[in-house]
């Protein structure tokens, strides 16, 4: 078995796949802090008061047992209301909220369709399920609503993210409402990216179009733009009775400890108030988008904070990478399988903390890196 990983390992390094821990380094453009909320003093401040009013600091078992707490019974209640819905339920991670509400939900008769630059946690909780599974090019609805007229049997179900994470664009989400109504399937939309950074007080882009009530279930990630850590399930009273009586990684996983709401509470309070750091994040990522554009770079087809640098192969991304970070920008290369074969990239990801005056000198650090990389061959 040791020298399998040892091969296994061998391998990912001659495909430039390997992977190691490191400390970022640098003005932070590789980051998900989209708000900057992760050194607010006031966020630290909130756990503080919370650890020295609470009793004890572990939540000491799964909410089932002797894990639950006032204060997560206030949160659930409180995001509930944040993102117009009828009820929440925390799990300790967006992995674990994905995984846990697909394999709950999902029946093996069942067909569910997965947009292709779906997240890893959407991916392995469809595959969890053994339901059906259709994965559709991206964004392609053509393709989507044909796949759903074809299907038989069991509910039809989509799944989409509504900020792509590796993508930077967006789900035409009235589009994908309205076939999902024509075609008789259920839409779950995972707002990872967009909490916290769209809608009105950021409450998510299902917010911002106003249709909370069409959408069975949305994962709203707190490790992102609120600074914090685990994610909800949101939707109808029913949803969240199911998932506490049938979602494993709910019911078997240790709860966080009580001060860990305390610090998600104070961060939607942040979040709801953050309406002038929102419009600077998207005046710098208009500005770093338009930069990069002009100077000859692919970014994609988005319009968000998070602007990937397509580059193509795994060496190259490494190299630019590599060149970008010794200019001072924390930045790490993109790759399989992350992303598929052949769109390796940089994945450059804003903060309303930056100055344009960052932007400039990280366009030029790129610029220089891709004259680096043309002598070079």
């Amino acid at each position: 078995m040791h020298k399998r990983l040892e091969d296994e390992l061998a391998a990912l390094r001659e495909q430039d796949q390997f992977r190691e821990l490191s400390i970022p380094v640098g003005i932070d453009l590789g980051s998900n802090d989209y708000l900057g909320l992760s050194s607010d003093p006031r966020l630290k401040e909130a756990i503080i008061r919370a650890l020295n009013r609470d009793g004890r600091v572990a939540s000491t078992g799964s909410r089932l047992l002797s894990g639950n707490s006032e204060r997560w019974e206030a949160l659930e209640a409180e995001f509930a209301q944040f993102v117009g819905t009828e009820a929440a339920l925390y799990f300790p991670s967006g992995y674990a909220a994905n995984v846990g509400l697909l394999t709950s939900l999902l029946k093996r008769t069942d067909t569910v369709f997965c947009d292709s630059s779906n997240h890893a946690s959407i991916i392995d909780g469809i595959r969890l399920s053994f339901a059906r599974k259709v994965v559709f090019p991206h964004l392609d609805l053509k393709y989507l609503e044909s796949a759903m007229k074809r299907a038989s049997g069991g509910q039809r179900v989509v799944v989409v993210e509504s900020l792509f994470s590796m993508e930077g664009d967006r789900s035409p989400l009235p589009d994908l409402i309205a076939l999902c109504n024509r075609c008789d399937a259920t839409l779950i939309v995972d707002e990872a990216h967009s909490v916290g950074v769209d809608g009105p007080e950021g409450r998510g882009m299902i917010a911002s179009i106003g249709r909370s009530e069409t959408v069975l279930a949305s994962i709203h990630t707190c490790g992102k733009a609120l600074a914090g850590m685990g994610a909800f399930v949101a939707g109808p009273r029913t949803l969240r009775d199911f998932l506490v009586n049938r979602a494993r990684t709910f019911i078997f996983t240790t709860a966080l400890p009580p001060y860990c709401a305390a610090h998600i509470q104070e961060a939607l309070k942040l979040a709801r108030e953050a309406d002038a750091a929102r419009a600077r994040l998207r005046e710098l990522s208009e500005y770093l988008r338009r930069n990069l554009k002009a100077a000859g770079f692919d970014t994609g087809r988005g319009d968000s904070q998070i602007i990937p640098l397509l580059l193509g192969s795994n060496e190259a991304a490494l190299r630019f990478a590599a060149l970008v970070s010794t200019a001072g920008f924390a930045v790490r290369a993109i790759r399989p399988p992350t992303v598929p074969a052949g769109t390796a990239r940089l994945r450059l990801s804003l903060n309303a903390k930056l100055s344009f005056a960052h932007l400039d000198a990280v366009t030029e650090a790129l610029v220089a890196a891709r004259d680096s990389e043309a002598v070079r061959q």
